[in-house]
């Protein structure tokens, strides 16, 4: 049985009830090791895998995540759709503390220190971002949201910075008046390699706070009790998507398939270990 489902996110979506981990498995990629080993998952009937972005116990951070081994490392077992679950700041006084945003757009506000494609090394390639998040998934999320009663936000921009630090006043200012949504520090290039890989990305963006821009103190001890009820709406979701989307697959059209320009004889054993994979349907 080929699993095509994966999920990406925080501790949050550990241990959850009734989820059963079947095995860890430890994938070597051309890059490196992802985060940590991809655990196969088990619910009811459904089978689906998860990835730790920032490793059991949250020990890297946003800069340091290999992104392109993460991806790699799905995509080679054969994961096709792939959800997305981050922490995020909001930038709007309509998405408080506790509501879910379904991003469709990103910008990269990041500062070139992540490993960003796998097309590199002598090997060209290019995937259009235009429409990061795949329409066909991002209606699963809006559905799961509505069936579960889950107060959330749909359709708009996500932008993101490099971190660990948060933004200042003055540059949350910038991002209000350019419109975006919400803040947070990991979905680029994540979002980027898994359209170069072929693969349907979506993203659930859990808000924990204002950011910094609205005149309000939050205390450590009340964002901590934001994130512990994001994360059993999180739960939720993935129990309600890991049925969802097993049961009912999304269909959608690859957009990597002709992304490669340079000529197959200038092409060396790493570049077709690494497109055997990207490139697999």
């Amino acid at each position: 049985m080929t699993i095509k489902l994966g999920f990406i996110g925080g501790s949050g979506i550990y241990n959850i009830e009734g989820i059963e981990c079947i095995d860890e498995i430890k994938v070597d990629t051309p890059f490196g090791y992802p985060t940590d080993p991809v655990l196969h998952l088990k619910y009811d009937d459904c089978e689906f895998y998860f990835l730790s972005r920032h490793g059991e116990g949250h020990r890297i951070s946003p800069s340091e995540i290999n992104y392109r081994a993460n991806i790699f490392a799905l995509k080679s077992l054969g994961v096709r759709h792939l959800v997305s679950i981050s922490a995020v700041g909001s930038l709007k006084e309509e998405l408080p503390p506790r509501k879910v945003f379904l991003p469709t757009q990103y910008i990269d506000w990041t500062k070139g220190k992540r490993e960003r494609t796998f097309f590199s090394e002598g090997m060209v390639g290019h995937v259009s971002t235009a429409y990061p998040i795949e329409k066909s998934l991002h209606t699963r999320l809006e559905s799961a949201c509505k069936e579960l009663s889950i107060d959330f936000g749909s359709g708009g921009s996500h932008i993101v910075i490099e971190g660990p630090q948060f933004s200042s006043r003055a540059e949350n200012e910038i991002y209000r008046n350019f419109g975006i949504d919400v803040i947070g520090m990991t979905n680029v290039p994540e979002a980027y390699l898994a359209k170069e890989a072929g693969m349907a990305y979506g993203s659930i963006n859990l808000i924990t706070d204002y950011d910094c821009w609205k005149e309000e103190h939050c205390t450590v001890e009340e964002i901590m009790k934001v994130m512990k009820d994001n994360y059993s709406t999180a739960q939720n979701l993935v129990k309600y998507l890991a049925k969802d989307l097993t049961k009912n697959e999304i269909e959608y059209a690859p957009e990597n398939e002709f992304a490669l320009v340079t000529k197959p004889e200038h092409l060396n054993g790493r570049h077709k270990e690494i497109l055997e994979v990207i490139l697999a349907k």
